[in-house]
């Protein structure tokens, strides 16, 4: 177990601290093509409903994407398409919970910037800034908190990267990450609005995810918040295999193993955790909290 650093993680209008308790972030994918839920919501009341219900089982956040970025993705839809979906979603949810602490999932600074207005106080971006030159400077103009997530490749590469050797993992992420924030400070993002993510899954194959799972607490000796998100990713399927035959627990099958993989890494210190199945993380991090608690 790995004790957590405490923070005040700056946002766009408010203050959230990390360390003293695991914050919970709710998935909500208003996308028809998400790995794991696409398509399931079907209206914008029907998307605020569904957030409100996340905000009621104790998440912190929501986070709204309008694009997946699952395995194969190969960025088909206009980023006027991505404003449209998620705009009216955010501006629901704000309207029917004010208080109501949302983040937008996206790589797109045209994006980013009408969330931004429109009320979400985080952008979450899956490239660390890398996929749109105009990012940084508009996350900057913007002073919003803002989440570095590492990805190696983009996701129509990844079923065709090599392998990383398990020892290569972590100072690969650790390494690149560091890069990312280095990028953020020198465009003007202040470090109190910075979260880093190692990004299981975008680009690490497989075994290659446990390596990064035990080394978060390398990630968080960066001297930023880790926010850590394995919920239903393809390893966990995979390593449950002896269950359910060679191809691997399918999707709807890996909520368990998620429950165990987030426990893992709330106790290698992580202080934020992106599932799709909010109660249930809730009450895991109650008890990984407690137990973080008492080694102290």
């Amino acid at each position: 177990m790995h004790s957590r650093a405490h923070f005040d993680w700056k946002l766009r209008t408010q203050l959230l601290a990390l360390g003293a308790v695991t914050r919970v972030m709710g998935i909500l994918n208003v996308t028809p093509d998400s790995f794991s839920d696409g398509g399931r919501l079907h209206s914008v009341d029907q998307a605020v409903e569904t957030a409100l219900a996340m905000f009621a089982q104790g998440a912190a956040i929501v986070d709204v994407g309008g694009e997946s970025t699952r395995p194969g993705a190969g960025g088909t839809i206009s980023t006027q398409q991505e404003i449209d979906r998620v705009l009216p979603v955010i501006e629901g949810i704000r309207r029917a919970q004010p208080g109501a602490l949302l983040s937008i999932d996206s790589y797109h600074a045209v994006t980013a910037q009408a969330a931004i207005q429109a009320g979400a106080e985080i952008v979450n971006d899956v490239s660390g800034l890398l996929w749109d030159d105009a990012m940084a400077a508009t996350c900057a103009e913007l002073q919003c908190g803002i989440i570095l997530m590492h990805a190696r490749g983009r996701p129509v590469e990844w079923k065709s990267l090599p392998r990383l050797a398990p020892e290569e993992v972590v100072p690969l992420v650790r390494d690149e990450l560091a890069q990312r924030r280095s990028a953020a400070l020198a465009a003007g993002i202040a470090a109190e609005r910075i979260v880093l993510d190692p990004g299981f899954g975008f680009g690490k194959i497989h075994d290659a995810n446990y390596p990064l799972l035990h080394g978060i607490p390398e990630i968080a000796a960066l001297g930023q918040p880790v926010l850590a998100g394995v919920s239903r990713k393809s390893f966990l399927g995979r390593t449950l295999a002896p269950l359910y035959g060679a191809t691997g627990a399918p999707v709807t099958a890996r909520d368990h193993a998620t429950l165990a993989a987030t426990t893992i890494a709330i106790l290698m210190g992580a202080s934020l955790v992106r599932v799709h199945q909010v109660r249930p993380a809730v009450e895991a991090a109650l008890i990984a909290d407690a137990t973080l608690a008492a080694a102290r």
